[in-house]
């Protein structure tokens, strides 16, 4: 069962996206984040960070491609960047899959397009593009059960 919700957003309002997805980790254990380069593919993700109770400094991963964060409830949350990644196999013999089926953490990946073969189900694709109002974006986020 899938379904989507889809929001147009500006900066100040990225909260109303971040409650939703906050919502969605009762049942998704990754978090695809879609997008061309500066939508707000981390941005979002760091607000979303902030209100899960990270207070460590949230940085992208792009040449560690993962960072790994942890709250003060012990909940593990892991941070990928796969946009220098050249395939799905360099994804998974860096053993990088084996995070995305952990227990008791989730996963939250930028550029997520090279590994979508693999993400099946628990899975929330949120695809974030330019709207005509420069200072909005348009936020769609897919549940895939």
């Amino acid at each position: 069962m899938n379904y989507e919700n889809r929001f147009i957003v500006g900066l100040n309002e990225m909260d109303t996206v971040v409650d939703f997805l906050r919502q969605q980790l009762s049942f998704c254990r990754i978090f695809a984040f879609y997008g061309p380069l500066g939508a707000g593919k981390t941005t979002l993700v760091k607000r979303l960070f902030k209100r899960l109770g990270i207070t460590d400094t949230i940085t992208s991963p792009t040449f560690t491609y993962l960072n790994c964060y942890k709250n003060k409830q012990g909940q593990t949350f892991y941070h990928f960047d796969c946009y220098r990644l050249e395939s799905l196999n360099d994804f998974l013999s860096a053993g990088f899959g084996e995070y995305l089926s952990e227990g008791q953490s989730w996963s939250f990946i930028e550029w997520p397009e090279i590994i979508d073969p693999i993400l099946k189900d628990k899975v929330c694709k949120v695809k974030i593009d330019y709207h005509k109002n420069p200072e909005k974006r348009i936020i769609r986020c897919e549940i895939i059960k």
